[in-house]
C-alpha cells in the first residue's frame, strides 16, 4: 500500500515569526517587531547606493548588491531558437541586483 504524500508545509507568516521568537526569548511580541523592522532597515541601508553594497547575518546569510553593466544594442544577431533567422537586440541600461547567499551555518542544517 503506497504512503500518503504529507501536506505540504507553507512558510510562516511574519506573525508567527514574531510569535515563536517571543515564546523562545521572552520579549514581547511588539519587542520582537520592533527588532525585525530593525533589522529590515538595516538590511535596506546595507544595500543602498551610499551603503557598503553587503549585508551579512553571522551563520546564515550574505546579501550582496551586484552592479549589472549597460549592454549595447546589437544588429542582425542570429536567433538561438530559430537557425536561419536573425534579430536585433536591443540596449539595456545599467542595472542593479540583490544576491542572497546561503552561509555554512544555514548549509549544515539543511542536509538530512
Amino acid at each position: 500500500m503506497a504512503k500518503k504524500a504529507a501536506a505540504p508545509v507553507k512558510p510562516l507568516t511574519k506573525s508567527e515569526i514574531q510569535s515563536a521568537v517571543a515564546e523562545a526569548t521572552g520579549l514581547t511580541k511588539k519587542q520582537v517587531a520592533a527588532v525585525i523592522d530593525a533589522l529590515a532597515d538595516q538590511i535596506r541601508k546595507s544595500v543602498a547606493p551610499k551603503g557598503p553594497g553587503a549585508f551579512i547575518f553571522p551563520g546564515l546569510l550574505k546579501i550582496e548588491k551586484k552592479t549589472v553593466p549597460a549592454k549595447k544594442a546589437q544588429k542582425h544577431v542570429e536567433n538561438p531558437f530559430k537557425k536561419g533567422e536573425f534579430r536585433d537586440i536591443p540596449a539595456k541600461p545599467a542595472s542593479s541586483k540583490i544576491k542572497i547567499r546561503p552561509l555554512k551555518g544555514l548549509k549544515d542544517s539543511c542536509v538530512k
